[in-house]
Parts: structure tokens; C-alpha cells; sequence
């Protein structure tokens, strides 16, 4: 059976970026696969220009967790790739998944650039891609894929405000080894100059060290949440 992708994009106050990405993808679309938005309550206008682009446009609680499996929910695709609204793919990106998915893979997930040209983020996206090739943890800014019955096996995103790529990153690699693909996809740098460069990366660390000592998510989410919605009214 030919596997069909259904791409799922959580959003929240994504105008300035969601056209751009949803043009991408209409190829895919005219194709036979499924482009899927979940917004979480935007009123910026994202669900006006997501509407005539999208095969299913659906609304729930906001939350990356929560919008992901509610789009996986509904998702008629045999495998699930999960792509962020100020994401631009590379050409050929949903060509290599399906061609690498039928030769046996389970789950993986691109290497990433920065949208900005200072060169701290070329080195912070090397750091992030070489760490997650050692430990075998995905980022959702590194668009994850994996077949749709393991998904639904694991029970999908731990529905926890913060570090749901990690917790569902290490139940996969309990089944299988990602498929870390060098083609590399562009994610926005706007969180990280906003907040400065330096300053964000001590506080992802810093994030990412509490939570493996077991830190409420919850409440990292305080320190997180803040400096992603001030990079969005940038």
C-alpha cells in the first residue's frame, strides 16, 4: 500500500509566516496527501489565510501537545509529519520521508538552519543537530515524522505544556533509532534574537536540565512560554 502523509501544523498567531508554508505545500496536496491545521485561537488572521489552503482546518485548546494529537486525531494519512508554522521545507523533503519510510524506517526528523545569518545560530544549529544525532532526541522545530499506527500506539504527545518532542522522542526510540536526515529544513530565528542568542540558549539548557532532573513542566513552561509569545508580537 502507497504510504499517504498528512502534515500537521500547529498554529497560534502564525499570519506573517503560515501562507508562505501552506503554498509550499500544495504540490503535496494536488499529490493526494493532506495538509492539516490546528489553531489553537488566533487572531492575528492565520485562520483566514489558512482556510483555502488546507484539506482540514480544525480549532482546539492551545498547546503544541494538545493541537498536534488533535490533528493526528483526525489525520487520514498512513504516516504523520509534524511541521511548525514558521518552518520553510526543503525541496524534496516529503519525497525523501516517503521514500525512506518504504525502506523500513519508523520515525525521524531533519537537520535545521536559522532563518538568521548571525553566525552564533549557524553554530547553536550545528550543536543541535550533532546532539540530536548522539542521543537520538528530535526537536519539533526539526518537523518529526513517523508512521501513523506507532503514533497511535504510544498514545500520541504526552499532552504536558512543554517538552512533549522529548518524552515522545524517547518512547520511539524504545521502537526504533530515528532516521536523522541531513537535508536540512529552515527554522525561524525570531525567539532567539528577540531574546538574544546567548541568553536563549542558557535558558533551553537550563530548561532541558530541569526537566531531566523532573521539574515540573508546568512550571518551566513560566519561563518558556513568555519569551516565545514576546518573539511572536516581534
Amino acid at each position: 500500500m502507497q504510504n499517504r502523509l498528512s502534515i500537521i501544523i500547529p498554529s497560534l498567531n502564525e499570519a506573517a509566516s503560515i501562507g508562505r508554508l501552506l503554498a509550499s505545500l500544495q504540490p503535496l496536496r494536488q499529490a493526494g496527501h493532506e495538509v492539516i491545521l490546528v489553531d489553537g485561537g488566533s487572531h492575528d488572521g492565520t485562520v483566514q489565510i489558512a482556510k483555502p489552503l488546507v484539506d482540514q482546518l480544525l480549532c482546539s485548546a492551545a498547546g503544541r501537545a494538545k493541537q498536534m494529537n488533535c490533528g493526528a486525531a483526525a489525520a487520514n494519512g498512513t504516516l504523520l509529519w509534524f511541521v511548525h508554522a514558521d518552518t520553510e521545507l526543503p525541496a524534496g523533503a516529503a519525497e525523501l520521508i516517503l521514500n525512506r519510510v518504504a525502506a523500513g524506517a519508523i520515525w525521524g526528523r531533519f537537520d535545521v538552519r536559522f532563518s538568521g545569518l548571525h553566525p552564533l545560530l549557524q553554530m547553536v544549529a550545528f550543536a543541535m543537530n550533532l546532539r540530536s544525532r548522539w542521543t537520538g532526541i528530535a526537536t519539533g522545530d526539526q518537523a518529526i515524522f513517523v508512521r501513523r499506527d506507532q503514533f497511535d500506539d504510544l498514545g500520541g504527545f504526552p499532552e504536558i505544556p512543554l517538552m512533549e518532542d522529548i518524552v515522545l522522542s524517547k518512547r520511539l526510540k524504545r521502537i526504533g533509532k530515528p532516521l536523522c536526515l541531513h537535508l536540512k529544513l529552515t527554522t525561524s530565528s525570531r525567539r532567539w534574537e528577540c531574546r538574544g542568542i546567548c541568553r536563549t540558549v542558557v535558558l533551553m539548557w537550563w530548561l532541558r536540565l530541569a526537566f531531566a532532573l523532573g521539574a515540573n513542566p508546568k512550571r518551566l513552561a513560566g519561563w518558556y512560554l513568555p519569551a516565545r509569545q514576546e518573539a511572536v508580537r516581534e
